[in-house]
């Protein structure tokens, strides 16, 4: 006869797994008046917000996002204006070479391993993309060095795509606001295409970028000239008062870090 008890905790253990399962997602600290609210403020502040790597076509903007990890993206514009002068296609960049390619940007960060990649990808371009840049995620990130990160980008400035690419600045705004948390850029991402208001999607990368570049830095965020001053619930937050709220100037593209 089998004990009533055991058959009990047996029991008990599987409805309390079950319930585990059943655990609704932890609700964000932000309502939906106030993501609504924050996307309004970065959207009159910078209604175009653009990147500031700069490029001339698909395939050079592709190549200045995989230049550009672990490196600024000043450090990357000054380094590949020469370089996009003579090699602005897949088929001019495997002409240079690689050991050219690494003279034009050996002030950048593990410039030799990315010379190697710029190399790759131009050849896995014209061997089966028949040289164009493909306008799909899963397609792009085949390609030598290309992340999921960079594959967004791509989507985003290249294609028009809303998508969201996190990138440094973006992981650590998410989780100092405690607007996404998140500990992989992965699950950043999928916790903020969650949150921001669908109308924002198409610019919030570029907003956060130039938030966490300018105003939320990594040091020392500046509250004082945060817009958002008083919807953002960081631990960090030094004031209550949001900066005046207006149009800032055009950006001046290529400008340093």
């Amino acid at each position: 006869m089998a004990n009533p008890k055991i058959k009990s905790s047996a029991q008990n253990a599987k409805k309390s797994n079950a319930t585990a399962s059943r655990k609704p997602a932890r609700k964000s600290l932000y309502s939906k008046a106030d993501l609504e609210e924050i996307f309004r403020r970065f959207s009159v502040q910078r209604p175009e917000p653009k990147g500031e790597l700069e490029h001339v076509n698909p395939f050079t903007l592709v190549v200045a996002v995989a230049l550009s990890a672990q490196a600024t993206d000043a450090g990357v514009n000054k380094a590949t204006r020469a370089l996009f002068a003579v090699a602005d296609t897949p088929q001019k960049m495997l002409d240079l070479g690689e050991e050219r390619i690494r003279d034009y940007i050996k002030t950048i960060g593990l410039y030799r391993n990315k010379a190697k990649n710029v190399v790759a990808l131009s050849e896995k371009l014209i061997r089966d993309f028949d040289g164009e840049v493909p306008q799909t995620r899963e397609e792009l990130m085949t390609l030598p060095g290309v992340g999921r990160k960079t594959a967004n980008v791509v989507l985003s400035m290249a294609f028009g795509q809303a998508t969201l690419a996190v990138d440094t600045h973006i992981f650590r705004i998410a989780n100092r606001l405690l607007l996404a948390p998140g500990k992989t850029p992965d699950e950043v991402e999928q916790r903020l295409m969650k949150v921001i208001p669908n109308q924002y999607l198409y610019h919030a990368h570029h907003w956060f970028i130039l938030h966490g570049r300018y105003v939320c830095k990594a040091r020392k965020p500046e509250c004082e000239r945060c817009v958002i001053a008083d919807l953002c619930r960081s631990p960090e937050k030094t004031c209550d008062i949001p900066a005046p709220l207006m149009e800032l100037p055009p950006q001046l593209i290529g400008a340093a870090d």
